[in-house]
């Protein structure tokens, strides 16, 4: 890479930085060097390139930018290229950024959507960053509501009323191209977020996953620059986080990690532009949950306690158990059986004061007694409680509706991981190529990685009768 020629200054702002990062010069310049790839840039920087940059050169491009971001991501504090002591440049959004505006919240989320609705097959093999997750999760939870989210309505002058009392006379206001959403076009939003929910459930993510991103790169978009005011505005903001978190989900079951990741930021930061904070921590949950799956059970533990801190006061009993499971899970991944079984007995206690009349939002509906069922099933195979857990599964594989087919074989591998841990190895074996079958007609990563762990757990009885005929099965139906 060219630089501009050498400025006299030394660049102490960045060495400062570069002391309270710890980084070295090859360590700073091998990070930088990997977040251009996040962006497909191949940028080749060492040591020799951060020690121009210390004696005043200055980086070209969009360098500057993915320097600060480097260093936000490391220090968990938003720094600009001007903090760095370099010159501002045009922002380059890696998609874990938390907007400072709605309007970047949007252009974050629009060129997310872009990318991956095109042939950007690169955006699919980034990696899951657990340090992504500490600037998001604390934006949202100490970040202040947005003061204003219309966009092309605007209060005029305001009118005398009985020569007493004022009240705003709105006007539309031409703020360039788009159109005037109505409320119309957020039911439509709302309908195929169902639509597309309803296709993963029952087929896996990749089964609309880019018809999905597509739409909401073509209708979503379109309409987030369009004109409407605060509550409408609001309604909208909210539609597009839902099927931002479905995408992500969606990502996530084909274990494209590092891009899920990246829509459930932005997903987050939709969700608090729509001043709804019970569903940012529902994105937070969602978030969790992948940590967990990624064996990040820290990380799951603190963005499930962070949602608890930020839902607000007095949530639906369902979504405290929600909230409380999720964390359970994150402390069985680690072994923590004293406090996995606290949460898991919070959300038991939260799920069974549930009334029919409460108020529940819709995306809390599913969680009911199967869903907890199945959510003590996976604690207790973490905690190697064979017992408990193949008791729960099977609970929940009575109760869950056949509609949630993925979740109904992700419970199955579950109990037949149980039967393996109680010595029950026939049985252990029939559940496993019952999945195993399911997961053949699924586009879903995660199902056949499932039928993948319980296959490694078979590995010590590979020469018994039953573990044969089970690969026999398997073998026979692919």
């Amino acid at each position: 890479m060219t630089e501009r020629p050498a400025q006299r200054v030394p660049n102490r702002q960045l060495a400062a930085l570069i002391a309270e990062a710890g980084f070295s010069n090859a360590g700073l310049a091998r990070r930088v060097d990997q977040l251009g790839l996040e962006h497909g840039l191949d940028l080749r920087y060492d040591k020799t390139s951060v020690t121009r940059w210390l004696r005043g050169q200055q980086p070209r491009g969009t360098t500057p930018a993915l320097i600060a971001e480097v260093f936000t991501r490391r220090l968990g504090r938003r720094l600009s290229a001007q903090d760095l002591g370099l010159d501002a440049c045009a922002p380059v959004y890696a998609g874990l950024e938390f907007a400072a505006t709605p309007e970047e919240a949007v252009d974050i989320a629009s060129g997310l959507w872009r990318k991956d609705s095109g042939s950007h097959a690169e955006l699919r093999k980034i990696a899951f960053t657990p340090a992504g997750l500490v600037v998001p999760s604390r934006d949202w939870l100490i970040g202040r509501a947005d003061e204003r989210v219309g966009r092309g309505v605007e209060a005029a002058a305001r009118v005398p009323l009985q020569g007493r009392t004022t009240v705003p006379r709105q006007r539309q206001v031409d703020r360039g191209p788009g159109q005037r959403v109505t409320g119309g076009d957020i039911a439509a939003l709302r309908s195929v977020s169902e639509l597309f929910r309803t296709l993963d459930h029952a087929y896996g993510g990749g089964h609309a996953r880019q018809a999905l991103v597509r739409y909401l790169e073509h209708e979503a978009e379109p309409m987030l620059r369009g004109t409407y005011g605060e509550t409408t505005g609001r309604r909208l903001f909210a539609a597009a986080a839902d099927l931002t978190r479905l995408a992500g989900w969606t990502s996530y079951d084909i274990a494209a990690h590092g891009l899920a990741q990246r829509y459930f930021v932005q997903a987050l930061r939709l969700a608090q532009a729509a001043g709804d904070r019970p569903y940012g921590s529902y994105v937070l949950v969602t978030m969790s949950r992948q940590a967990v799956y990624l064996g990040h059970g820290r990380e799951a533990v603190q963005l499930a306690r962070v949602a608890q801190q930020g839902v607000g006061s007095g949530p639906p009993p369902v979504v405290q158990a929600l909230l409380h499971s999720a964390e359970a899970r994150g402390h069985a991944v680690l072994g923590e059986v004293r406090a996995a079984t606290a949460s898991l007995v919070r959300a038991e206690r939260a799920l069974g004061a549930a009334r029919p009349g409460d108020d529940v939002p819709p995306w809390a509906r599913d969680f009911d007694e199967a869903q907890l069922a199945d959510e003590f099933g996976h604690c207790h195979r973490d905690l190697q409680q064979y017992r408990a857990s193949a008791q729960h599964a099977e609970r929940s594989l009575q109760l869950r509706a056949p509609a949630y087919a993925r979740s109904r074989l992700f419970c199955r591998v579950v109990l037949a991981t149980a039967r393996l841990g109680l010595g029950e190895l026939d049985q252990a074996c029939a559940l496993g190529a019952e999945a195993a079958q399911q997961a053949m007609e699924m586009r879903s990563v995660r199902a056949v990685e499932y039928v993948r762990d319980f296959e490694r757990r078979l590995e010590p009885y590979r020469d018994a009768q039953a573990v044969r005929t089970y690969r026999d099965r398997v073998a026979a139906l692919a």
